[in-house]
């Protein structure tokens, strides 16, 4: 390879042979492209100091790399005559090209999981939804693929429990209620779910609330704060989902739970009280129904047994009459002292001292 022209240019010494073209002025050494020898001075081909670099080299060594890379080979300029090392034209179109194809395939296939529902639209309109799987859809930015989960159950909190704000409505009765409950809701349609409704949570929210206003106005106080609660909960959710499917929302919903049902906070100390005097009255009410149920039992005890001793007395009166007589004076006289003389023309002598010092039987005391 030829530097600088022709041979018959370049520098020979004493002998004919070629000089180095790395000598200078008697001194041999290795220069960079900078031209700055060992000493570190910057020197000129005759070895004279220059404040000018030489970037011959550097040009040279830049072009060796680049033929490297692009997989070329040394050449030399057209006309002949040895000239200077020119690089060959790189295939700039075929790198950008590949550059092309490789992100256009990486926007065209794409992935969605089993729990996952891919909707494509091309320039923003609905083509197609799409399953679990690997597809193909034309590369970015005409069609755009948006995921969309199936097995995630959100909540929506409406109402805050603990008393740290008040949702408060009218009972059927003309009551007013704190109440706060969750709704629990999936998606079930990828499509509409995604272009029917432009705020999916809020009218989740609003809907629902609706739904439960309009079964608090149909309960009583005491059946929303009491067994009822748990019914009105399913009405609750059934009516959401009737309303929902009328939008074409594509939600479905998994239920509805009330957390909490009390009066507002203002009243709250005196509806504890209004509670309380209702149980109360509640249980002064079944003790009365225990007591008049125990009376009621033994009056029929008594009617049974007088029926029995009528059907003995219709078969033997005397005989009843006189059996009637001596238990009835067997239940009066036995708790008395008592005296029976029963012999005739016999005179009995009677204690009437010692019975008037003995102590007079206390009464029983009566109910």
């Amino acid at each position: 390879m030829s530097w600088h022209g022709n041979e018959e240019s370049e520098p020979h010494d004493e002998g004919g042979r070629r000089r180095n073209p790395w000598e200078t002025g008697g001194r041999r050494g290795a220069r960079n492209p900078w031209g700055v020898q060992g000493d570190g001075a910057r020197r000129d081909g005759e070895g004279r100091p220059t404040s000018t670099p030489d970037f011959d080299e550097f040009i040279r060594r830049s072009q060796e790399r680049l033929r490297e890379m692009a997989g070329g080979r040394p050449g030399t300029r057209p006309g002949g005559g040895g000239g200077r090392p020119t690089l060959p034209s790189l295939p700039w179109p075929a790198i950008v090209g590949g550059l092309v194809l490789a992100v256009l395939a990486s926007t065209s296939a794409f992935r969605v999981d089993a729990s996952e529902r891919g909707v494509v639209t091309r320039f923003g309109k609905f083509q197609r939804t799409v399953g679990p799987g690997f597809h193909l859809k034309l590369p970015a930015p005409f069609e755009q693929v948006t995921k969309v989960r199936f097995d995630t159950i959100r909540s929506t909190d409406i109402g805050a429990p603990s008393g740290s704000s008040e949702n408060l409505m009218i009972t059927g009765d003309q009551n007013i209620i704190d109440i706060a409950y969750t709704v629990r809701w999936r998606v079930k349609n990828a499509e509409q779910f995604l272009f029917q409704l432009a705020d999916q949570e809020g009218t989740v929210r609003e809907v629902t609330e609706a739904a439960m206003r309009e079964a608090i106005s149909r309960a009583t106080l005491d059946d929303a704060i009491g067994p009822e609660r748990a019914s009105i909960a399913q009405v609750v959710a059934q009516r959401t989902q009737e309303i929902l499917d009328s939008y074409r929302s594509g939600i479905q919903v998994q239920g509805v739970e009330i957390k909490q049902a009390d009066p507002p906070a203002a009243v709250d100390e005196a509806f504890k009280d209004v509670s309380a005097a209702q149980q109360d009255a509640q249980q002064f009410l079944n003790q009365a129904r225990a007591y008049a149920q125990q009376v009621q039992a033994q009056a029929q005890g008594a009617t049974a047994a007088f029926d029995k001793v009528y059907e003995q007395y219709r078969l033997a009166p005397e005989v009843t009459r006189k059996r009637m007589y001596l238990e009835t004076m067997e239940q009066v006289l036995s708790k008395v002292d008592k005296t029976i003389v029963d012999v005739p023309g016999v005179t009995t002598y009677l204690p009437l001292s010692e019975l008037q010092r003995r102590p007079a039987p206390a009464r029983e005391a009566r109910p």
